[in-house]
């Protein structure tokens, strides 16, 4: 095995006396600039180590809430009503579709043989359902509005909080028809708005609203 000097691999010689005294002078605040670097580096180090707060999961979920109201329609697929967030209120599109009680009776029978006597309990349990108020333009935008309207009242709006409105239409011939039943919902100044015409509508509706509202005092 071949050895070699460490002068011949031009490695400086260590100075193992004045490692010792700068240590010495170190431990009293003397020639302390790269101990303190060295602690500087590893505190930033562990700072940014630290996942970012806008950037957690957990962080983002707390800035939105769901708005959830048996007095609209609900939801038709996996969505919400309505979400809170950064004191804005995002409602979902809304169909002209009435929400409806409707009572199932559940009978419980108890009675004895020997005296033939019958006893028939009912309860009414409610659940909720919903189908269109009618196929008519008028009747649909109203309902579509009303409901609109108790999404923003569960929310803590109203419709004079509504800032933009999406309105999509079956057929754009409508359009003046539901002008005319919008301008009652909505205060001046009206909300910013958009208007489609679309190929469909979900269960052959013939109009569908969505909005966003500014919470009040925001």
């Amino acid at each position: 095995m071949a050895w070699c000097s460490l002068r011949s691999l031009n490695v400086p010689t260590i100075d193992m006396g004045a490692l010792r005294t700068r240590s010495r002078l170190a431990a009293v605040g003397i020639g302390c600039a790269s101990v303190a670097g060295s602690s500087v580096w590893r505190s930033s180090c562990k700072k940014h180590s630290t996942p970012f707060a806008c950037l957690s999961t957990s962080a983002v979920s707390n800035l939105k809430e769901a708005v959830v109201t048996n007095k609209a329609p609900a939801a038709l697929g996996p969505y919400s009503q309505a979400i809170k967030a950064n004191n804005l209120v995002f409602v979902s599109g809304v169909l002209g579709l009435v929400p409806e009680v409707c009572y199932v009776s559940l009978l419980s029978f108890i009675g004895t043989i020997s005296c033939r006597i019958l006893t028939i309990y009912v309860f009414e349990s409610p659940f909720q359902t919903g189908k269109f108020v009618s196929d008519t333009i008028e009747d649909q935008t109203e309902q579509v509005l009303k409901n609109i309207g108790e999404i923003l009242k569960a929310s803590g709006a109203d419709y004079s909080s509504v800032v933009k409105t999406t309105i999509l239409l079956a057929d754009l011939k409508d359009f003046k028809t539901v002008n005319e039943i919008y301008a009652k919902y909505f205060p001046s100044p009206a909300p910013a708005r958009a208007t489609y015409q679309v190929a469909a509508l979900p269960l052959d509706a013939r109009v569908e609203i969505e909005c966003i509202a500014a919470l009040p005092n925001a």
